[in-house]
């Protein structure tokens, strides 16, 4: 799994269906109203986001790591 941005993070999860909600500091709350229930998630604008925070973050989204890895390698 390729490290991203905080910013990239947010581009990847905005083609999943997520929307920036609010900022508190340097964290941005993404919600996906598409869902149901709606899937929130928070997403730390760091210049490089550790692995494991990737991983919380897909969790967090229900997102898997496969459509990750295939989504990001797509945009390649």
């Amino acid at each position: 799994m390729k490290k991203l941005s905080g910013h990239e993070m947010i581009k990847v999860l905005s083609h999943f269906g997520f929307e920036a909600i609010r900022q508190s500091g340097s964290h941005v709350v993404l919600k996906n109203p598409e869902s149901e229930p709606v899937i929130g998630c928070v997403v730390p604008l760091h210049k490089e986001l550790k692995i494991g925070t990737m991983k919380s973050i897909l969790k967090m989204a229900h997102i898997s790591e496969q459509e990750f890895i295939d989504f990001t390698e797509k945009k390649k």
